[in-house]
């Protein structure tokens, strides 16, 4: 509240202002007329009205001076003004989200090892030589695990493309200090962020950043809406594991592979297209045979620039958790209105913003981690979903496939 008491403070000294400042240019332009027409009869301008003259353009430069100085104050402090949640959104924190559907059956708890202790034994992970390589929250996938993750991502870009309907894209994988303010990531997360100096590029928290300021600064042609585009990337976040909780594993790293989706709409569609996008991420789970189920979150529990999230969780039964693998997130025009994305709806019609939504479609890590627990067997191998056969070569990962 005392950042809205701020703004509003703000705003209100800016129309005064602006309205002093249109009464004084108004006057100015009236004086010139008769200013005019003095020297026409009498030669020149007393002293005392040449003062005058003097004296009120000294006031509008100041005025104006002071002006400039609260825009820039009022747009830098906005950036850190949330966005709305939705009506449908329930009020509290994480306590009051809301399970709104659920997804096959989890598999017992029972004499299941979690998947880092599956992970060492059947050579996929190396925590201690990506610790090594680049400190805590770095793993390293190697042989078959590698391969897994290959496989995972190549299999959702196919699943997206094919199927879904989205255009994959490869963006880059640092962005402009612009770009991560077009999404929401700054000014509010930059201590969060992974940055570049002297050039001031930042490491991609996730692909949403690159793909969705691809029409940063644009006027769309709203016969071509929606517009779908997935990719992949690896994304980067300082405070993963801040909290110092759910570390072991796969389960909080500051670096992991994640592919995206994101969509453009108009706004009277963006409604069902958080329902579509949600379904999109749904389906990779229900192909993978995990467990999922999503939650609707509470309004303290949505991100910074979401005005709707669900989240999908799946089941891993060897640490006995639900895990987060892909946030569904509607964001009306709070992304739209920063980056400056706007679409007409027919020639010739005023240009509106569009909404943007993104979904991960899934990130790997406790994709990763939910797979080997939930894929178990008694001879100590791990067996792969029929989905993942084709990509990853083998059909189940240990002694019976390698």
């Amino acid at each position: 509240m005392a950042l809205l008491d701020e703004l509003r403070g703000l705003d209100e000294r800016r129309r005064t202002l602006s309205g002093q400042l249109d009464a004084l240019k108004s006057d100015r332009n009236k004086f010139a007329l008769e200013d005019a027409a003095a020297v026409k009869q009498l030669g020149k301008l007393p002293k005392e009205i040449i003062d005058q003259r003097k004296e009120a353009g000294l006031k509008i430069t100041a005025l104006e001076h002071e002006l400039r100085s609260i825009e820039t104050v009022l747009s830098a402090k906005a950036l850190f003004v949330p966005n709305l949640p939705l009506g449908a959104v329930p009020d509290g924190g994480a306590d009051a989200n809301q399970v709104v559907r659920a997804w096959g059956t989890p598999r017992s708890e029972s004499g299941l090892k979690p998947h880092w202790e599956i992970g060492e034994q059947l050579g996929l992970l190396d925590l201690p030589r990506g610790a090594k390589i680049s400190g805590s929250g770095f793993p390293l996938l190697t042989g078959m695990g590698a391969r897994l993750s290959r496989g995972l991502i190549s299999f959702m870009l196919d699943l997206h493309t094919r199927e879904h309907g989205y255009r994959e894209l490869a963006p880059p994988f640092v962005v402009k200090r612009e770009t991560m303010q077009g999404t929401g990531q700054l000014p509010k997360f930059e201590e969060e962020a992974y940055k570049t100096a002297p050039d001031d590029l930042f490491l991609i928290p996730t692909a949403e950043v690159p793909v969705t300021n691809i029409h940063r600064d644009e006027i769309l042609d709203g016969g071509k809406l929606p517009l779908a585009y997935t990719a992949y990337t690896p994304c980067f976040r300082r405070e993963a594991g801040a909290a110092g909780k759910d570390t072991r594993g796969l389960l909080r790293v500051h670096q992991f592979d994640k592919v995206e989706l994101v969509r453009l709409v108009a706004p009277e569609t963006s409604a069902t297209a958080l329902e579509e996008i949600t379904r999109h991420a749904a389906t990779v789970l229900e192909r993978l045979e995990l467990p999922y189920r999503v939650v609707l979150l509470a309004a303290g529990d949505t991100g910074f620039g979401s005005a709707m999230t669900y989240d999908l969780e799946v089941f891993a039964p060897g640490v006995g958790a639900w895990l987060e693998v892909s946030s569904a997130s509607v964001f009306t025009d709070f992304q739209a209105r920063r980056a400056n994305i706007r679409f007409r709806p027919k020639p010739g019609e005023k240009p509106d913003f569009v909404h943007t939504l993104n979904a991960s479609g899934v990130a790997l890590p406790r994709t990763i981690a939910a797979l080997l627990e939930h894929g178990q067997e008694a001879d100590g191998s791990v067996r792969l979903p029929k989905a993942l056969v084709p990509y990853v070569g083998v059909d189940r990962l240990g002694p019976a496939g390698g």
